[in-house]
C-alpha cells in the first residue's frame, strides 16, 4: 500500500456506509460538540443511560452511545423509548446498507472497547469528514 492510498478499517466502513448517512446533519453536528467538548453524557459500554428497561421507558435520556446521543441532543428525541426505537432502527439499517447481518458491531464494539481518548480521536475526523460530504455541494 502507497502513501496515497487510504486504509479503511471495519469500524470505518460500518461508520460511513452504514450509521452516518441515517443520521440528520443536526444529529451529527450534536455528535461533533460532544467528542469537541468530551459531554460526558457521551457514553461508552452501552447504548442509552438509563437502560432501556419497561419500567423507564418513558423517562428522559440522561446518556447515550454515539447513535443514541446524536437522536438525543440533535433530533430532540427525549425518552428512553423514543431512542432506542431510533438505535434500533439504524442499527437494522446498517446491517442491511452493510450487507450482512450484526454489521454495525464492526463500529459499535470498538467504540465501547476504546478508551475515551481514543473514542475521542478516532470518531471526531468521521463526523467531520460526514458533515463536510453534506456541506460541500455535489458536482454537478
Amino acid at each position: 500500500m502507497n502513501s496515497t492510498t487510504s486504509y479503511i478499517r471495519a469500524w470505518q466502513r460500518a461508520w460511513r456506509q452504514g450509521i452516518a448517512p441515517q443520521l440528520s446533519t443536526a444529529a451529527l453536528r450534536a455528535l461533533r460538540r460532544a467528542l469537541v467538548t468530551d459531554d460526558r453524557r457521551l457514553i461508552q459500554g452501552g447504548s442509552i443511560s438509563p437502560l432501556p428497561l419497561q419500567s423507564v421507558r418513558e423517562k428522559s435520556v440522561q446518556g447515550g452511545c454515539a447513535i443514541c446521543y446524536a437522536a438525543w441532543q440533535g433530533d430532540g428525541l427525549a425518552t428512553v423509548a423514543e431512542v432506542e426505537e431510533y438505535f434500533a432502527h439504524v442499527c437494522v439499517e446498517s446491517d442491511r446498507r452493510l450487507g450482512e447481518p450484526a454489521a454495525v458491531r464492526y463500529f459499535l464494539n470498538p467504540f465501547d472497547d476504546w478508551s475515551r481518548e481514543e473514542m475521542r480521536r478516532n470518531l471526531l475526523p468521521e463526523v467531520e469528514l460526514a458533515l463536510a460530504a453534506r456541506e460541500t455541494p455535489a458536482a454537478a
